[in-house]
């Protein structure tokens, strides 16, 4: 009985598989003998939650105190595509930046027509071309598709603007963060740092 068992349970599982391949090819073979795609085929880029730069957490100790004392925080803007920004400058009580801005971009990707007899592409596969067409630099072994550049400001390498881009599934973000005093080394960690926050927040 146990074997019978087994072998109708394998045959289950076979069956599921091979309905779940026809159902993918038979799509794909609509586009092909020239179905026209559908508007409801092309998935439509997700709505960011109202409060996604509030969950991207304190950022406080990435920036100088604001005039009045107050710790900044970042603020949300736009709808698809979302922006947290905050900035600072010559601060009466400095903590440790005596400037600082915070741009971070959060963008998710919604699917394309990719032309006649072509299956749609995913929200996934236009976030993921988006990133390779950065000209930033490829950065290696991180948990995700990354890109970074810096940039000194002025004569002295006190001051520091790093950009960082992070790709996962159909979400790419984009962090630019300047500070002075600074070292590269710290400012590239405090980027990619807000980036990790805004993946995460998005999942």
């Amino acid at each position: 009985m146990a074997k019978v068992a087994g072998m109708a349970s394998r045959l289950v599982r076979r069956t599921a598989i091979a309905c779940a391949v026809a159902t993918v090819a038979g799509t794909g073979l609509g586009y092909a003998l020239g179905d026209p795609v559908q508007p409801e085929d092309i998935l439509p880029a997700r709505t960011l939650p109202g409060d996604v730069c509030s969950r991207i957490g304190d950022v406080s100790s990435l920036l100088p105190k604001a005039p009045n004392g107050t710790d900044v925080k970042l603020i949300q803007g736009g709808t698809t595509t979302v922006t947290c920004e905050v900035g600072v400058g010559a601060a009466q009580k400095v903590r440790t930046y005596s400037a600082a801005t915070l741009r971070v971009t959060i963008t998710p990707y919604g699917g394309k027509d990719a032309g006649a007899g072509q299956v749609p592409y995913t929200p996934a596969v236009m976030a993921k071309r988006t990133f390779e067409r950065s000209s930033l630099e490829d950065l290696d072994g991180r948990p995700y598709p990354t890109k970074l550049s810096q940039t000194a400001n002025g004569v002295a390498p006190e001051s520091w603007t790093v950009r960082a881009l992070v790709q996962r599934a159909d979400i790419v973000v984009q962090v630019e963060y300047t500070a002075n005093p600074i070292t590269q080394k710290k400012a590239e960690q405090a980027a990619l740092t807000i980036a990790d926050r805004a993946i995460w927040e998005t999942k």
